[in-house]
Formats: C-alpha cells, structure tokens, sequence
C-alpha cells in the first residue's frame, strides 16, 4: 500500500494502525522515528526529525557536559515532544549514548533532557547500542552470509560487531567493542590534523591498534578469507561515502540504504573527500557546512576499518538505533501475552 499523504505533506498512518517512536539522543545528533507497522517485520515512517546537537562538545577536556551542548539537545528534545504531541503514539523508546554515560554531569542532565521530550529516556550500554544497530541492519544480510562485520561511527564512540549469520532471521551477536573514538571527539583532538596526510595516517593508526586488539581474539581477517563475511557500516560517515561514490546530485537514502559499494569504488570516494578541502566539503550537496568539521575524521575512523579488515566490498546502511528500536518494539507487541 502506497503512503496515505495528507494536504500538506505529513503521511498519515493506515486507520487503527498503532504509532511508535524512536529516539536517539546521540553525541552529535539528536534523532527523532515516528512510524507504524507495514508488513511482516517491516513499518512506514510517518515524521521524522534530526538535528546536529554536539552534545559532546568539551566533554573529552572537561568531562562535562557544557551548558552551551545541554541548552542545544533541550531544544531539539523540545521540538521532537512537540512532534509527539500532535500524533497519538503509543509508546516512545528513548535512547542515550556515549556523551549522557561519559558526563560527570549526565544524570543530571537527563532530567532536564526527559522534561522537555515529555517521555523517559534510557542511557543504555554500549552492547545494546551494537545489539540494536545489528537489528536494524538484519534485514540487509543474505543467506549466503555466514559473518557479519558491522561498525558504527558515532559521535562520542565507535562501535564493532562481530555477527553469526548462518541462521536465517536470528542474528546472534558473537562480541562487540566500543572505542572512545567518535567524530566529536577527534574534532576535538586532531581535527584539523585530518586535513593533512601526516595527521590523517596518524589517527588511523592510533584507532586501527584497537581495533588489533578485538581482531586478535576473533580472528575476523581470517574468517575473512575464508568467504562469507559481508562488512557492513551504518553512519554518516559510510552514508556519504556511498553518496560520493554514487556522484549523486543531492543525498538520497533511497539510492544509499543496502548499496552494495566495491571497495575500490569506496577508496576512490575516500580520496575525493580528503582533497576536496574545507570549502569543497561545505559546497558538496551530500555534506554541507554543518557537516565539515566532522567528515575527515569520520573517514580516518572509516579508513583505520579498511586497514584492519580488507574486504572487496562493504553493504552500506542508512540505518542505526531509532530502526533497532521500532523493530524491537513491533516484534515485542507481535508476541503472544503468557496465559493468553
């Protein structure tokens, strides 16, 4: 069934179709799901809503979270409670991450965060962060897939799961780690380092050591030769690498979402972007000047990726938390109640 659309652009739900929310309270961005259930394991989003916050910001120098970070995340949960409040959702799933378990001030500032969303918000581990982004990239997996390499770039950390995959629909999470390397973070460290060829190689091989680390107690290069791994990557930092590589006009999901991007084709995106400079990196329309600061280190975490486990392509996933969450939630209100 096509979206039911309403006058001015807002797409309705199907009549009686119960409404959830994700929420992903993140170091650099505040996000924001709005969707109904489609289908068998899938659903239609209905609203959205996403804002560059840098929550961080400051947070590695003083351990804090700055009033400036915390007065800008209040008012992007401010405009997403007022999104909710016009729609009859059912329950809203809200989640914090790196910046909320880091600050000395976190709980603090959840208070005030859970205020002005008007719903509760959860500062969850960074296992279920790779938990949820695994669900929420499941249905891109193939069955000839026995592994599943998938990271995410954050803002204040980087996520690595190590999947099983060989048994259709059930995903099992073998190990993940989190690194305190993020966009935010780097920025504040070495970004401006990772405009130049000796600072960018630095920091790869500053993040590509702990990545080592993880790699020598699963042995994934090996299963990677082997056959059957499919690297994949969910973040902004993937997402324009394939929007790049694509050449595309302006950033689409639809044309990233499960593109399957040949690695040297990735490589070639990869080196487009480190010689595009400040200006070409604001002008390019699947980047901006909201997003310049944070391009090349997103690429030095990216590329520290590609020198720890070379593979020949990687599965590209304009998809993360708020999708793991709504997934979750459908498949939890699918179950049957005990004793009914």
């Amino acid at each position: 069934m096509p979206p039911i659309t309403a006058p001015d652009g807002a797409v309705r739900p199907a009549s009686g179709a119960p409404l959830f929310a994700a929420l992903d309270l993140g170091t650099n961005n505040c996000r924001l799901l709005v969707a109904s259930p489609s289908g068998p394991g899938g659903f239609r989003v209905l609203d959205s809503f996403s804002r560059i916050i840098r929550l961080g910001e400051g947070l590695s120098s003083t351990g804090a979270l700055s009033a400036a970070a915390m007065d800008r995340a209040e008012a992007a949960l401010e405009a997403c409670g007022q999104k909710l409040s016009r729609r009859p959702v059912q329950a809203v799933h809200a989640v914090a991450t790196e910046a909320c378990r880091r600050a000395t001030n976190g709980p603090g500032f959840m208070r005030r965060a859970e205020r002005a969303l008007g719903a509760p918000i959860r500062v969850i581990p960074a296992r279920e962060e790779a938990e949820l982004a695994m669900e929420s990239c499941a249905p891109l997996f193939r069955p000839e897939d026995r592994r599943a390499l998938l990271f995410d770039i954050g803002g204040g950390s980087t996520e690595i799961a190590w999947i099983r995959t060989d048994e259709p629909g059930r995903p099992q999470l073998i190990g993940t780690i989190s690194v305190p390397f993020g966009v935010v973070t780097l920025v504040e460290r070495d970004g401006a380092a990772c405009f130049g060829e000796e600072g960018f190689q630095r920091v790869v091989d500053e993040v590509a050591s702990r990545f080592e680390t993880f790699d020598s107690v699963h042995r994934i290069r090996q299963e990677m030769r082997a056959g059957g791994v499919r690297l994949m990557g969910t973040s902004g930092t993937v997402t324009t690498l394939a929007g790049i590589a694509l050449d595309l006009p302006r950033y689409s999901r639809a044309a990233v979402d499960g593109h399957e991007l040949a690695m040297g084709c990735a490589d070639r995106a990869l080196d487009a972007l480190r010689t595009m400079g400040r200006e070409g990196l604001a002008a390019h329309p699947c980047i901006g000047p909201e997003r310049v600061d944070f391009v090349l280190p997103g690429c030095a975490i990216y590329a520290a990726i590609r020198q720890v486990w070379p593979a020949a392509g990687i599965t590209v996933c304009d998809r993360g938390l708020r999708e793991g969450l709504l997934l979750r939630a459908m498949r939890d209100r699918r179950k049957p109640r005990r004793g009914a």
